[in-house]
């Protein structure tokens, strides 16, 4: 007889909630999150990160590194420029639905209707 399956495999959600709380660690930088929504939907290079997020030089690199070492983005190298993308599919959904809820325009007028009520 075989034994039910467990819907609370504390091992899978133990290990599910430190991915998570590694990923919240990152996001919870204004920076990074900045950055990580600029490269939400499109590939960017250094110098249009700064002029679009109005992070400074070494701050921009140094959030840029943090992102790399935690294989949040990649790079890729075309001449003198690197150009910067998304490439956690965790961290793409993340900021979807960071977007949806404080970003978009009907974010805006979620948050106006909430507030005349």
């Amino acid at each position: 007889m075989s034994k039910p399956d467990n819907p609370f495999d504390l091992e899978r959600f133990t290990e599910g909630a430190d991915m998570a709380c590694a990923l919240l660690k990152v996001l919870v930088n204004r920076d990074r999150l900045l950055l990580l929504c600029q490269l939400s939907h499109h590939e960017r290079n250094v110098g249009e990160l700064e002029q679009l997020t109005g992070i400074r030089q070494p701050t921009l690199s140094q959030q840029l590194t943090v992102l790399r070492n935690e294989q949040l983005v990649s790079t890729r190298r075309a001449g003198k420029q690197i150009f910067y993308s998304l490439s956690s599919a965790q961290a793409t959904a993340v900021m979807d639905v960071l977007y949806q809820q404080f970003c978009s325009p009907t974010s805006e007028k979620q948050k106006n209707a909430t507030a005349q009520s």
